[in-house]
């Protein structure tokens, strides 16, 4: 008679393979008698990656198959005259034949034929001129002239338009052009720009957007569920001579439907996570298992610490080759539970009800105490360096966070949505390597916040810091600025 424990482990591992083959029958069905696909359903991929063995084909000799089914539908595809339907008409040429132009009044047009190209224009530099005629009165010339006052501009005494600077800010942080290139690039445009320059437009920018900056901040802070990570960024410190590019952090905080909020600091303790959490937070805090995060969840009783289901899988999904069979165990776990929250997604549960549901035997309660104790069992056989002993350690030292979102209904059982928007920085530090200097990390990150948010809202980021560079010079303090924020903004019909 096995131990309790080895007949679980035992049991869990029947039923990963009883699951397996069966995903592997219904693969081999959809492959006799199911519609042809060059994509593969997402249970084959999931055993791609597991690395299941292959299924053995049938003998063709001894088995026959007949079978009738409908022809699916072709996959309809839009016609480029619909995908370009929305483009504007920059010039119409008329081609006519050339016996037609040595004879016109030997033919009558009776019909014509339309086609179209697309073409593109690439950025051209043009002046907006501005005029303000003064004016003296008749009846006294000796009064002051009277002109209409200026435009507020977001570059006081400067040439740059909102437009302009907008396009050099979304160039830099959207599509992670350094200044050097864009510099390079201008003479294309009609006329250089100096990299001193850009950088000047970059920081008024900044200056101008950081009220909405701060105020993101505080409306992120106001919610009980925040998300974060952060990501090391090297900067280049002028009064440290011949010391070479210095580690920074782009640290980052948002929630599930809410802006983006990125924030600059030069180390990655534990403090620096107060300062941007501050000690007022009441609320749920989600990461990945750095100790920073720990070791602020400790200090402030008012947090509670959630941990990242994805990065827990990702533990065991290196371990793959190590221990396929365990390994497989723990990912069709981890995967029932990701089966439940899409079920609940789909169901459009409300926070409280979806904490109800997880508590449940059936809802994610079993499934983490079997993978709890296969982690334990798992533990004791395998050495603690290796891939797998290195799986079942993340698990079980985070399992207090992991187990957390039982409580919370309104967390995501990962943090990859934050991981999602920390993504354009990683891109850009490749091509630009490095800050140029530490006070422009901050920038970096207001800059960053207004742009990752509008792309996670499906809004345009050059539109809106157009909009935003345009309207802020007009407003006062007074004004109210919740509806320049990123998730109310509007571009003006």
């Amino acid at each position: 008679m096995l131990p309790p424990e080895e007949l679980q482990a035992k049991v869990l591992s029947l039923q990963a393979e009883v699951e397996d083959l069966q995903a592997q029958l219904a693969w081999f069905r959809r492959q006799m008698f199911g519609a042809r696909s060059e994509k593969l359903p997402a249970d084959v991929l999931a055993q791609a990656k597991l690395g299941l063995p292959e299924v053995p084909l049938v003998d063709r000799k001894t088995q026959t198959v007949t079978y009738e089914r409908r022809t699916p539908a072709p996959e309809k595809r839009p016609i480029p005259a619909e995908v370009f339907a929305h483009l504007p008409v920059s010039e119409t040429i008329e081609i006519v034949p050339e016996e037609v132009k040595a004879d016109p009044d030997a033919f009558e047009q009776i019909s014509q034929e339309r086609t179209f190209e697309v073409d593109i224009i690439g950025p051209k530099l043009v002046k907006r001129q501005i005029v303000r005629p003064k004016f003296r009165r008749k009846a006294d010339r000796n009064l002051a002239p009277v002109i209409a006052p200026a435009l507020p501009r977001v570059a006081v005494g400067g040439y740059a338009s909102a437009g302009l600077i907008a396009y050099i800010v979304v160039s830099k942080y959207q599509h992670h052009l350094p200044l050097y290139r864009l510099e390079s690039m201008s003479a294309q445009w009609g006329a250089e720009l100096s990299r001193k320059t850009m950088a000047d437009w970059v920081r008024i920018a900044a200056d101008w957007a950081e009220p909405i900056y701060k105020l993101m901040h505080a409306q992120l802070l106001s919610g009980r569920y925040l998300q974060c990570d952060e990501t090391p960024v090297k900067f280049i410190d002028p009064d440290e001579r011949g010391q070479g590019a210095i580690q920074g952090y782009l640290w980052v905080v948002s929630a599930p439907g809410g802006d983006v909020v990125f924030d600059w600091r030069l180390s990655r303790r534990h403090g620096e996570l107060t300062s941007l959490l501050t000690d007022d937070y009441v609320g749920v805090m989600q990461s990945d298992g750095y100790e920073a995060y720990a070791s602020y969840a400790r200090s402030h009783p008012t947090v509670a610490w959630l941990g990242c289901w994805a990065h827990a899988r990702r533990k065991f999904f290196e371990a793959q080759s190590q221990s396929p069979r365990i390994t497989k165990a723990a990912l069709r776990l981890i995967g029932r539970m990701y089966r439940r929250e899409r079920e609940w997604d789909n169901q459009k549960l409300e926070a409280w009800q979806r904490a109800r549901e997880r508590a449940k035997p059936e809802g994610l309660a079993r499934t983490m105490q079997a993978l709890k104790r296969l982690a334990i069992r798992v533990r004791q056989q395998v050495l603690p360096k290796s891939k797998l002993g290195q799986a079942c350690d993340y698990l079980l030292n985070q399992w207090e966070p992991l187990m957390n979102h039982q409580h919370y209904g309104e967390s995501r059982l990962d943090n990859n949505l934050v991981e999602n928007a920390l993504r354009p920085s990683c891109i850009g530090k490749k091509n630009w390597l490095f800050i140029g200097h530490p006070d422009a990390g901050q920038r970096s990150a207001i800059l960053y916040s207004l742009i990752v948010s509008c792309e996670r809202h499906g809004k345009d980021p050059l539109a809106y810091l157009k909009d935003l560079l345009t309207r802020l010079p007009r407003m006062t303090n007074q004004d109210d600025l919740k509806p320049l924020l990123p998730v109310n903004w509007q571009p003006l019909q």
